[in-house]
């Protein structure tokens, strides 16, 4: 059994160490900007597997780090049940126009066929990888999903309610379409290769609080309780809703949940119970100086050395992060 995979199975066990990052693979490498700069269509790009599968492996070939996570993106799902995606440069992900109709005629061959790319790159992968670390798969949480399909975002940190009702959209209906097709997803995934899920709630925060148990909890719950009865193990993600990572927790029971960088450690080690907790450093402390970046990583590792936790960040690693400083990071940890 992989190690983070074990430590998730065994959540009630001893303390392990287990350390890997968010966006370890991609931007920040320059051997991964080397083949990004020969491949402009990003979509394109995810769904050519032997490519997906050295990006993969470049962090891991570059630091040993305990897991691998397959470099795709969640905008793969919209863009298997019909909707154009562009990565606009600066700007980020722009789709077409939802189309209900089509979204809903999405059969469950035609989405898998569609991603199967994705698959053989984890299969790829897992043939390369090194048997004791883990492969992780990832999915996008049904609101994420939501905020990019229906355009809903009018800025960074605010949200549009108004088009989710406009047209007679049955938010429910794409709710629950969608919770059906990633859970597909994540089937396809394990039996490709992968160990473990994570689910990327990014936009969880921008849920208005009325909404939260709806869009957010019963969501999320959903899915987990889906790789509850499969035995698949899971660590969700749902940035950004503060103290209400307790009544996450409490309602969704994942086998992990990663904190982004607003929740206090010692605030999640009293209250977030039966699970493992994993991250919380902030991405930024990467981007200042060593003796704060390594001061920020003590406190987390002081705060959670007697529970298991794994080692990573309240976020991605950021474009602008010196691999360098990430491996001294990484040697830190190990070393403590």
């Amino acid at each position: 059994m992989s190690n983070l995979r074990k430590i998730l199975v065994n959540k009630k066990g001893t303390p392990c160490k287990s350390i890997w990052f968010m966006r370890q693979a991609g931007r920040y490498l320059p051997e991964f900007r080397k083949i990004r700069s020969q491949n402009q269509n990003f979509i394109e790009l995810c769904l050519n597997s032997e490519l997906s599968s050295e990006i993969t492996l470049q962090p891991i070939k570059r630091f040993d780090l305990d897991s691998a996570i397959i470099f795709s993106d969640i905008l793969m799902v919209p863009y298997a049940l019909g909707q154009k995606v562009n990565f606009i440069k600066n700007q980020g992900p722009e789709l077409s126009q939802f189309n209900l109709h089509n979204f809903l005629d999405v059969n469950e061959k035609e989405f898998s066929q569609k991603l199967d790319p994705v698959y053989k790159a984890i299969e790829i992968t897992k043939k390369k990888l090194n048997k004791e670390k883990s492969l992780i798969a990832f999915i996008g949480a049904p609101w994420t999903l939501i905020t990019y399909m229906l355009n809903v975002k009018s800025n960074k940190n605010e949200i549009n309610l108004e088009k989710l009702t406009e047209e007679n959209i049955n938010i429910n209906q794409i709710l629950n379409k969608l919770i059906k097709f990633l859970c597909i997803h994540i089937d396809n995934q394990i039996n490709a290769g992968a160990d473990v899920v994570q689910i990327f709630d990014s936009w969880a925060g921008l849920v208005p609080d009325k909404n939260i148990k709806d869009y957010c909890f019963i969501p999320n719950a959903k899915i987990v309780e889906y790789c509850r009865k499969n035995k698949i193990a899971n660590i969700c993600f749902p940035k950004g809703i503060k103290k209400k990572y307790e009544e996450f927790n409490r309602i969704v029971e994942p086998d992990g949940i990663n904190l982004d960088y607003d929740v206090d450690p010692l605030w999640a080690k009293d209250k977030l119970k039966n699970v493992v907790l994993q991250g919380g450093l902030d991405p930024k402390k990467l981007l200042i100086s060593e003796k704060e970046m390594l001061e920020g990583a003590t406190k987390y590792i002081q705060i959670f050395k007697d529970i298991p936790y794994v080692f990573n960040l309240g976020h991605g690693l950021l474009p602008e992060t010196d691999p360098d400083r990430v491996k001294k990071l990484i040697e830190f940890y190990r070393k403590y």
